[in-house]
């Protein structure tokens, strides 16, 4: 209970939001109600009932089966893209805070000129040359999260690199390389977690954007961008296809949202309130 109690109550929201988002992700991978692209002409825009949990779309398909293979899709497609953003943001993170002068300078301008071209411009342009697709979105979400980490990273190991224990292994001789692996790293891992999940959440609204414009994930595959797209013809008849989509999204990021601020307060022991006195 005191360990519930520590992690406040954005965490156990977001995290429990979360945990449901990957579980229903993880069991779609061996079992959905129906086949997420069976068509079923015959009920199509059924109402929601036992058969159905949640109806059926204008081709008959089920929507909770198509909700559930839309999450699998989603989190491939953000996990992937933020894999990419700190596989590649922190290193050149902590090489431009290790170097410093130019080499930092530089750096840090390529970032912010990567930065200044939002996620969909960037899936526009790779959509133009290599055709569009999930690989390509996640490869556009990746390359704009490429400078979030960047930054943040350089900017707390810079803080990190001003301690004394830091300026104790450079007067030992120890490389940076060596340092920012052993020293920096550690002491900014809390931040970066944060930022990560953060940037987990903006990945999916950014995957479902970028399948509502037909730039990401493509048909069959089922996606909750594209179910929005397909819901706009029935939005008066049926719709229930446009807010069933609509909340999944919403909750994913809320959850995911959550989850971050939740850990920032967590893992930032500035931000924890000191245990009350106990009563006399």
């Amino acid at each position: 209970m005191k360990t519930l109690a520590r992690l406040g109550p954005a965490m156990v929201v977001g995290g429990a939001i979360s945990a449901a988002l990957f579980g229903m992700a993880l069991v779609s991978l061996v079992w959905t109600p129906y086949a997420p692209s069976a068509i079923d002409i015959a009920h199509r825009l059924a109402s929601p009932s036992a058969t159905h949990w949640l109806g059926t779309d204008p081709l008959g398909r089920d929507v909770f089966s198509m909700l559930m293979a839309g999450a699998r899709n989603s989190l491939a497609v953000a996990v992937l893209a933020v894999v990419i953003g700190m596989g590649v943001g922190v290193p050149l993170g902590l090489f431009a805070a290790a170097r410093g002068g130019i080499i930092d300078d530089f750096l840090m301008r390529a970032a912010d000129l990567v930065f200044s071209f939002p996620a969909l411009l960037t899936a526009v342009v790779i959509t133009a040359l290599a055709g569009p697709g999930a690989r390509n979105a996640m490869l556009a979400i990746g390359i704009f999260n490429v400078p979030v980490f960047a930054r943040l990273t350089r900017g707390t190991a810079r803080a990190v690199g001003a301690r004394g224990f830091v300026i104790a292994a450079k007067v030992f001789g120890r490389g940076d390389l060596a340092i920012s692996r052993a020293h920096i790293l550690p002491n900014i891992a809390a931040p970066l977690v944060v930022q990560a999940s953060i940037q987990f959440a903006l990945a999916i609204l950014a995957e479902a954007g970028l399948s509502y414009v037909g730039l990401g994930t493509q048909p069959p595959a089922p996606s909750w961008g594209r179910m929005l797209n397909d819901a706009q013809t029935y939005i008066f008849a049926a719709p229930r296809l446009a807010i069933f989509p609509g909340l999944a999204i919403m909750l994913a990021v809320l959850g995911l949202n959550l989850l971050g601020d939740g850990l920032r307060d967590w893992l930032d022991p500035r931000l924890q309130r000191p245990p009350a006195d106990p009563a006399p």
